[in-house]
This record gives C-alpha cells, structure tokens and sequence, in this order.
C-alpha cells in the first residue's frame, strides 16, 4: 500500500475564495509574505487541531502535509509544511520554496538522509525520499500546476536553479 492509500489522501476542489487565495499567494508580494508567515502559522494550527488543519488547507484548499527530515548539518529533526501532489501511489513534494531563488533546505536533508516522516490528518508513516526522473519529473509538474495554479508563477521568478522534486514513498528505508 502506498501513501496516498495509507493516508487516504485527496485533492479536492477549492471553492471560490480559495482560488482567489491561492492567486494572491503566487504573487510576489503574496509569495514573500507567506513564505515567512506560514509555517509559524501551522505549527499552531496543527497542534490546536490535532493535526486536521494547515492554514494553506484553511483558506486556499491546498492538501498540505508534514515531512520530518533530519537535518543535512545539524543532524536535529526538522518539519516541513509541504503540499503534497499524488504521483502514483507515492506523494511528491517541490522545492518552490515560494518562488524564491535558494533551494529549500528540507531538500537538502532528504538527499542527505532519505528516511522521513510523513504526517497527514494526525496520521504518520515512514517514507523514503528520492529524486523524482525526467519522465516521473514532468508528470508531477504538471499534476501540481492543476492543484495549484501558483507554481507556474514561482517557476517564472527561479531563474539559476532546478526545482527540485522529490518522491516519498513506503520503499524500503536506508540505513
């Protein structure tokens, strides 16, 4: 069984409010702002209930789930806030990071240690991280473009690096 079975994970259709929402986020002005206001905002959230509702969730319809990875330098657990967008069985996640020019650090502690934590609806599983391929690759692009209208936006500003995609699923960990 994978993630997307385990979770019962689904995307649903945002209503009216939410899209305008989700247009505000892809703007600059909305990118910058969310990317340092939102995963504060979350952490409350989530722990007020109990793990059912992220901001994005809230007011864009987004299906946003937690990935703790373990820090590439520091070793210490870090949690991640990350929409996720079906691919197969298994749940992709991009390194948007809203749009801004560095390469987010949750991906830089998956390649460094696969083996995370994936939390959705206060539910979590293990899962191996990978790098998604070419093919893999622009499947899940465009799979996340239906679910979220504000990654076309974000790949329009990153201009000198990759967007990374990586792949969680209930593959074998790594030691």
């Amino acid at each position: 069984m994978g993630i997307i079975q385990a979770f019962d994970y689904q995307v649903g259709k945002p209503n009216a409010v939410q899209v305008a929402m989700q247009h505000i986020a892809a703007t600059r002005a909305g990118a910058w702002f969310f990317a340092r206001t939102v995963h504060h905002i979350d952490l409350v959230l989530l722990r007020l209930s109990r793990g059912r509702t992220t901001l994005p969730g809230l007011v864009a319809g987004l299906p946003v789930l937690t990935v703790s990875t373990t820090g590439a330098r520091t070793g210490q657990r870090r949690t991640s806030p990350l929409l996720g967008v079906p691919a197969g069985d298994d749940i992709a996640v991009l390194g948007t990071r809203f749009g801004e020019p560095r390469t987010p650090g949750w991906y830089h502690n998956m390649r460094a240690n696969p083996n995370v934590e994936v939390t959705y609806q206060n539910k979590t599983i293990k899962a191996v991280a990978r790098e998604a391929g070419n093919e893999e690759r622009q499947a899940v692009w465009d799979r996340a473009k239906t679910i979220y209208a504000g990654y076309g936006a974000y790949a329009s500003r990153i201009k000198n690096r990759e967007i990374h995609i990586m792949i969680l699923g209930t593959g074998e960990p790594r030691p």
